[in-house]
């Protein structure tokens, strides 16, 4: 299996964390066709370019997805206007629990930074869902890191795939998508535990 270039500059201990990242392949959702009506819910709330709605309903689609894993629960924050620098757009962001009786936060964002339009749907998703991953990564998987592996990014393929009700080959047409993801989320350096993580 592939390791990132990064892996090779990590201590012994984060090592074998990443180890295990990439030894889990998949988020096996218990009932995921219960949850398809509210994927809906979100595609037709983020396409009619509502924030509030949008908001509310990412959040009861990831309430009702952690309550079937059995994982704490987290908050989304849905904002506008992605921020922007040189070399790209932050496109989400998982903050941990810092411990102050807050729970933890997922921030996705809905607009492009070039035209301020409503992203994909898809894309989207796939956002949402690849916090909703480092959200696991912390509570249910107890790693102290959520690296950015190949074993990360197949559990957030294979929860898009369950909640879209697609099959693998399906989703494998999505070569474009997949390929934005890995440039977007760093892959060339460590994801090192903070308040606040890009991707």
């Amino acid at each position: 299996m592939a390791r990132f270039p990064y892996f090779e500059r990590l201590s012994a201990a984060e090592k074998r964390i990443y180890i295990r990242s990439d030894e889990l392949r998949e988020v096996k959702v218990p009932d995921a066709p219960a949850l398809h009506a509210l994927v809906r819910v979100l595609e037709e709330a983020l396409e009619a370019g509502k924030r509030v709605r949008t908001a509310k309903a990412a959040n009861a689609l990831v309430r009702a997805l952690c309550k079937q894993l059995r994982a704490p629960v987290v908050r989304v924050r849905v904002r506008e206007v992605r921020p922007s620098w040189e070399s790209g757009e932050l496109h989400g962001q998982y903050t941990f629990d810092q411990g102050d009786g807050e729970p933890p936060e997922i921030e996705v964002w809905m607009r492009t930074v070039a035209h301020k339009r409503v992203v994909k749907f898809r894309t989207f998703l796939r956002t949402l869902l690849h916090e909703v991953v480092h959200h696991l990564d912390a509570t249910i998987y107890e790693m102290k890191e959520s690296f950015h592996t190949q074993g990360f990014f197949a559990r957030e393929s294979s929860l898009f795939r369950q909640l879209m009700a697609e099959t693998e080959a399906e989703a494998e047409t999505e070569t474009e998508t997949e390929t934005a993801q890995l440039s977007l989320f760093d892959v060339k350096e460590p994801a090192r535990r903070r308040a606040r993580r890009g991707g």
